[in-house]
């Protein structure tokens, strides 16, 4: 992770294609494009990475979790529940909507506490929303069944977390809708551009019309389609979906130099009797883009990232006061501040979220250290990388 440090010619014919044919619209130009298709190309390809029956492209990952959301019907005044450690991305998605975003803990596995949610459900929850940070998994079985037992949609953003899987199964296709997200720094790029999958056919045919001004997309003249219902523009390009379509090819690539390069350093730092590892849980197999582990403390973490620093160890985070990552530094959304007026609802929930406390969160946070595992990185540079990371923690306890 992540796929650009692996550009090639695949990428560059695929991109030069696009520029040959002449459209780089997804939509629409069927007498142009001459057969021409990457949008559509990828989507079967993700459709047998993924084993999923739908998948649906769409500009990026956050706009894969709003347009989820709004396929299942989530809108103004439902409640998503989601954890306090994930991208901002997660709780923009649901706000687009005139959802409420209510906040809840993690666990060791960095993902939802199934307690924690279980607490959180009211009258007003509509979704469940559990985010595979980090290229792992939270406790699947247990989300699963609280989702069932309430009723409530299950929507898995895997958008770190291509590559992974849980029980045999892909992660991202578990929950009743999945979202991944190809941005410039995932394992996967296209530069911009994400992904909804789901085995639902109503939930595809939303996500396919909404996605795209709500156009229904039958028949071959664009100019006559229909518009069942509102809809907006969340499009992926053709030139996009080109470098996606090159990208997913190299996945299995992709997964193995992870999983490589992962082990080298893991097995380093196991050396270590202070240093503990993230919960994967029983049935789960990471996709090996992050490594994640904890250190006794909020100080040793935060002395062991100085001492990182000095020995030239980069791509490495305690997100305890990460303002992207982390619910402690999100100030503007405690604050709500918005460029236009948010609903009554919306605005209570996040006056009581400026008030709360998640102890349970910190303490797992505060005692993590999270490495991204690059693809460009030599054997006896991530070696030499053990060895400095070993020496700084060493010197931090």
């Amino acid at each position: 992770m992540p796929g650009f440090e692996r550009f090639g010619d695949l990428e560059r014919e695929q991109l030069q294609d696009v520029l040959n044919n002449g459209v780089l619209m997804r939509y629409g130009f069927d007498g142009m494009r001459n057969g021409h298709w990457k949008a559509k190309a990828l989507e079967e390809e993700l459709k047998t990475n993924l084993e999923s029956k739908y998948v649906q492209l769409v500009s990026n990952g956050t706009s894969a979790v709003s347009v989820a959301l709004a396929s299942a019907g989530v809108g103004a005044g439902d409640e998503v529940i989601m954890p306090t450690f994930t991208f901002v991305a997660s709780f923009e998605a649901i706000l687009l909507l005139g959802a409420i975003p209510i906040l809840v803990d993690i666990d060791e596995t960095l993902g939802l506490d199934v307690k924690a949610v279980e607490a959180a459900i009211t009258s007003k929850t509509k979704a469940v929303m559990v985010v595979q940070m980090c290229g792992s998994m939270a406790n699947m079985n247990g989300l699963s069944q609280v989702c069932n037992k309430h009723n409530l949609l299950l929507v898995e953003d895997a958008c770190q977390a291509i590559g992974g899987r849980y029980n045999n199964k892909p992660l991202g296709s578990i929950g009743d809708l999945g979202c991944f997200s190809f941005d410039f720094v995932k394992t996967v790029t296209c530069g911009e551009g994400g992904a909804i999958i789901t085995n639902n056919k109503e939930y595809y045919i939303n996500a396919d019309g909404f996605s795209d001004h709500g156009h229904d997309h039958i028949g071959s003249d664009r100019g006559a389609e229909s518009h069942p219902f509102l809809g907006y523009n969340f499009r992926i390009s053709e030139l996009h979906a080109a470098v996606g379509l090159a990208q997913i090819k190299r996945l299995p690539e992709f997964l193995a130099i992870q999983k490589k390069n992962y082990t080298i350093l893991r097995n380093a730092l196991s050396e270590i009797p202070e240093v503990t590892f993230r919960t994967v849980p029983k049935g789960g197999q990471e996709s090996y883009s992050f490594l994640n582990f904890y250190l006794p403390d909020l100080e040793t973490a935060r002395t062991t990232m100085d001492a990182f620093k000095d020995n030239g160890v980069d791509v490495c985070w305690n997100y305890y006061d990460n303002n992207w990552h982390y619910v402690r530094k999100w100030t503007h959304l405690k604050e709500a501040k918005s460029l236009f007026p948010l609903s009554k609802d919306i605005k209570d929930a996040l006056s009581v979220l400026s008030e709360k406390t998640f102890t349970q969160s910190d303490h797992y946070i505060g005692r993590n250290i999270s490495c991204l595992i690059k693809l460009s990185w030599t054997e006896d540079e991530v070696r030499d990388r053990a060895n400095k990371m070993k020496e700084a923690i060493l010197k931090s306890l």
